[in-house]
């Protein structure tokens, strides 16, 4: 009798979560625009979002340093590539490209882990999950709309591609995580080490920071820098995060990752109402049929048999 009342409070969280995970974009936009570098937007997202989380972190682990200490490795490398390379990419792409856009490229990252497990692991995928994976490969040639007048930057669309090469990551990652190390652990570990990768590259040269701290333009009126800071740590990473392991706690990581391909039509939604982007018809057409192949592959994920040891390790994307 509880089951129908527990299913939709899962649903609601795993609706919350995507549409928190949305609004980074939107959010980072003001302040790229302002003058921030993507790095620097990337390093104040999550290394603060990275603070918040480690007391309830370090609550959840309660002594169990030696988890901690074996998967040191597996959180630096999930850092690196699944939350640092990710997000950098993405906001990079984000200068150039409207944040729908953008994020329907990082969103083939669920496509090329098809390949990876494909040539890699020897997975031959099943006829949903290759129909899935056209449809969305056809969907970007829709969203790149080569032959309409408004065409996208190839700047922009190589940062794109990098965000689904970072994202592809991070979902190979995941799945090969410690069952024994808490989700909450991965994701502030993560979040630090990748925040960390980033302030050593930017303090040597190699990556660009670049902050300003006046004001920015934000839903069309000046604003404090901090108001996008604010929204994107305890919004868009916070409590996009917490809302999606709790959503996978009640729906099941497949279940409740699947939900969260709403996260596409939320961003658009919203870079819509905030900064007036919204993409072409040919776009938008591109945009339905790579969530649609998306959904196809999740869909053919949920028909596959669950491995107890690694049924629950999928997190809610890191965006």
């Amino acid at each position: 009798m509880r089951q129908p009342p527990a299913a939709g409070a899962g649903l609601a969280l795993a609706l919350l979560s995507a549409v928190t995970f949305a609004t980074s974009g939107t959010f980072a936009r003001s302040l790229i625009d302002a003058g921030w570098s993507a790095e620097a937007v990337v390093i104040a997202r999550v290394g603060i979002a990275a603070l918040i989380l480690m007391v309830p972190a370090m609550l959840v682990l309660r002594g169990r340093w030696p988890v901690l200490r074996r998967n040191l490795t597996s959180i630096g490398v999930f850092g690196l590539l699944g939350v640092a390379v990710a997000q950098a990419c993405f906001f990079n792409a984000v200068r150039y490209l409207p944040v729908g856009v953008a994020l329907l490229l990082e969103y083939l990252g669920i496509v090329l882990v098809v390949g990876w497990t494909w040539l890699v692991q020897g997975q031959r995928p099943r006829r949903l999950t290759v129909a899935g994976s056209v449809a969305a490969v056809v969907g970007l040639v829709f969203v790149l709309d080569l032959t309409g007048a408004g065409r996208l930057d190839v700047v922009g669309v190589l940062w794109g591609l990098g965000a689904a090469v970072g994202l592809a990551g991070y979902f190979v990652l995941a799945g090969r995580v410690d069952p024994a190390l808490p989700s909450m652990v991965m994701a502030s570990g993560g979040m630090a080490a990748g925040a960390g990768v980033l302030l050593l590259l930017g303090l040597t040269g190699a990556l660009p920071l670049r902050a300003t701290f006046d004001t920015v333009q934000f839903a069309g009126a000046q604003t404090s820098w901090l108001v996008p800071i604010v929204g994107l740590t305890l919004v868009a990473a916070v409590v996009a995060y917490l809302a999606g392991i709790a959503a996978v706690r009640v729906l099941g990581s497949r279940l409740a990752s699947f939900v969260g391909l709403t996260e596409v039509m939320f961003a658009v939604l919203i870079a819509w109402l905030v900064l007036g982007e919204l993409p072409t018809i040919v776009q938008l057409l591109g945009g339905l049929l790579i969530v649609a192949g998306v959904a196809l592959v999740r869909l053919d994920e949920l028909r596959k048999p669950v491995q107890p040891a690694r049924a629950e390790v999928t997190e809610p994307a890191l965006r």
